[in-house]
C-alpha cells in the first residue's frame, strides 16, 4: 500500500511517508497515546510543552495522519455537532455560550502554533459561506442566525448574507441568500499533521508507527512489538476507536467521500469566487463540504456512503464509485462553469467517528489513568485541538477554564447492538436524502428532517 495514495492530501505532503520505526519492545513512559492524528499529537504537543521533562509515547498503527487527518475536507473550524441549543439543554445557557468561545479560540490558536512551528500547511484564515440555494434553506440560515444571536454572538461571528453578499463569495447557481462566520481557516490538512508530528518530536516526543495497539488497559497498551507501560493512556483513535477490544459500540464509523478537481483555469476561478480560500457548503441535510486549494483546485466532498455492518472499517469502503458520481453531479449543478466533464486528479474517502448523541468529548479518569478524546462527526480539524489542550490540563491536574468546559467527561451512549445500529444510522441517512429530495420538489421545509434533527439534538 502507497500511503500516497490514500488521498490528494497525503499525495502533496511536503516529505516522503516513510513509516517511522515500530516499537522495538516493552517500554516504559508518562504518557503513552494510542493514535498519531490530530487529536493524539495535539495532546502530546500541549503535555511536552508544559512539561518537557515527561517521557511521552504516540503508537499509530499506520503512520502519522493516516486515518482523517489526513483526509479530511481542510476546514479548521469552530463548528461542533451539537448546537447551542442543545448544549444549553444539557448543560445552560453559561456552559453552552463558553464553548462557542473555546471554539473560536481554538481556530486562532491552531493558526498561532502553525506559524510558530513553520508548518507549511496552506493556511487562509477566510472563513466559512454557507448557501441558501432555496427557500427552505434560507429558512434555516435565517434560523442559524437568530440562534446565535439569542446567545450573544453578533454579525462579527455570524452574518447574514443576501443574494449579491452570498454570491460575492461563492458564485453557486440559485443562490438566493446565505450566512458567513469568520471563524474557519483553510489548511491543507496532511500537511498540517505531518508538521505537527514533527513538532512534537523536536519536543522529545517518541512516535512509533506501523506499531498497532491490540488492547488498552490499566497502566498498559499492549501491541504485537511490546507492551508500552505508562501510568496515563490516552485513546485518541476517532473512526478506528471500535477496532479496539470493548469498543465496538462506542463510536459508529461513517464514512465521508472527496474528490479533487486538476487545477482550474483562472477564468474559471472569476466565475466561481471563493477569492480569499473560503470554505463552502449550503443548507442541504446530506452534508456537502468543499474549498479552493493553494493550487487551484476545487476538493469538495460529501456524506452519503453507507455505514457498514458491525462498525466495519476496510480499506474497499473509501471508494464508493456511486457516491463519487454524485459528487461529480452536485459539484456540477452548484457549478455549471465546470460543464459535465470536469476533469478529477483524485479520488478518496475515510472513516470519521460519530458517538450516539451526536456529541464530541474529551475526558481523563485519574484512578484509572485512562483518558479519551473524539465523537467529532466531522469536524475534528479544530475541535481536536481544543481536545488535546484539554487533555494536557486534565491529566496534569490542573483546573483551567477548559477542562470547565461542558464536554469534559461527557460520556455517550453506546450504540444499539447490531442489527439495530446498521439499521438507524442508514435509515437516517435515507430520511435526509429523501428530505433533500422533497424541498426541491415542494419548496417547503422536510417536516420530517426536522423531526429527525431534533431526536439528534435532544
Amino acid at each position: 500500500m502507497s500511503y500516497h495514495d490514500l488521498s490528494y492530501w497525503l499525495s502533496t505532503v511536503d516529505e516522503p511517508l516513510t513509516p517511522r520505526p515500530t516499537l522495538g519492545g516493552d517500554a516504559d513512559a508518562d504518557v503513552v497515546i494510542v493514535g498519531a492524528g490530530y487529536t493524539g499529537l495535539w495532546t502530546a504537543y500541549y503535555l511536552a510543552h508544559a512539561d518537557p521533562t515527561l517521557r511521552i509515547v504516540v503508537l499509530e498503527r499506520q503512520v502519522a495522519g493516516f486515518g482523517a487527518s489526513g483526509r479530511n475536507g481542510g476546514w479548521c473550524s469552530a463548528l461542533l455537532p451539537t448546537s447551542l441549543t442543545g448544549l444549553a439543554r444539557r448543560h445552560g445557557r453559561d456552559a453552552a455560550i463558553a464553548m462557542q468561545h473555546a471554539m473560536h479560540d481554538t481556530v486562532r490558536e491552531v493558526g498561532r502554533v502553525v506559524a510558530a512551528e513553520g508548518i507549511d500547511c496552506h493556511w487562509a484564515y477566510a472563513g466559512t459561506v454557507v448557501l441558501a440555494r432555496s427557500a427552505p434553506q434560507l429558512q434555516r440560515a435565517r434560523a442559524t442566525v437568530l440562534e446565535a444571536r439569542e446567545f450573544g454572538f453578533g454579525a462579527e461571528d455570524l452574518a447574514l448574507l443576501g443574494p449579491d453578499e452570498a454570491e460575492a463569495r461563492c458564485a453557486a447557481e440559485g443562490v438566493r441568500g446565505g450566512t458567513y462566520t469568520p471563524h474557519c481557516a483553510t489548511v491543507h490538512p496532511a500537511r498540517l499533521v505531518r508538521g505537527l508530528a514533527r513538532a512534537v518530536e523536536r519536543r522529545g516526543v517518541t512516535i512509533h508507527e506501523r506499531t498497532p495497539v491490540t488492547q488498552i488497559r490499566r497502566g498498559a497498551a499492549v501491541t504485537p512489538h511490546g507492551t508500552v507501560r505508562a501510568p496515563v493512556v490516552v485513546r485518541a483513535t476517532e473512526g478506528y476507536t471500535p477496532g479496539l477490544p470493548g469498543q465496538r459500540r462506542a463510536i459508529a464509523p461513517v464514512y465521508s467521500l472527496m474528490l479533487a478537481t486538476e487545477p482550474l483555469p483562472p477564468a474559471t476561478w472569476a466565475h466561481i469566487g471563493l477569492v480569499e480560500r473560503e470554505t463552502f457548503t449550503d443548507l442541504r441535510h446530506v452534508i456537502i463540504y468543499g474549498q479552493r486549494t493553494a493550487d487551484g483546485r476545487l476538493a469538495f466532498g460529501g456524506r452519503g456512503a453507507p455505514y457498514h455492518f458491525g462498525s466495519r472499517v476496510r480499506a474497499a469502503y473509501d471508494r464508493e464509485p456511486r457516491v463519487f458520481a454524485a459528487l461529480r453531479r452536485t459539484l456540477t449543478e452548484l457549478f455549471p462553469v465546470l460543464g459535465a466533464d470536469v476533469p478529477v486528479s483524485h479520488t478518496w474517502g475515510g472513516p470519521l467517528g460519530v458517538t450516539r448523541d451526536w456529541t464530541a468529548s474529551v475526558g481523563y479518569h485519574p484512578s484509572e489513568g485512562l483518558a479519551w478524546a473524539g465523537g467529532y462527526v466531522g469536524d475534528g480539524v479544530g475541535t481536536s485541538n481544543l481536545a488535546g489542550r484539554t487533555l494536557a490540563d486534565l491529566i496534569r491536574g490542573a483546573q483551567t477554564a477548559l477542562t470547565a468546559l461542558p464536554w469534559v467527561n461527557h460520556r455517550s451512549p453506546r450504540w444499539e447492538p447490531e442489527p439495530l445500529r446498521w439499521l438507524a444510522v442508514n435509515a437516517g441517512l435515507r430520511v435526509m436524502y429523501s428530505a433533500d429530495d422533497a424541498e426541491s420538489r415542494t419548496g417547503r421545509p422536510s417536516r420530517r428532517a426536522e423531526t429527525f434533527s431534533r431526536l439528534l439534538d435532544s
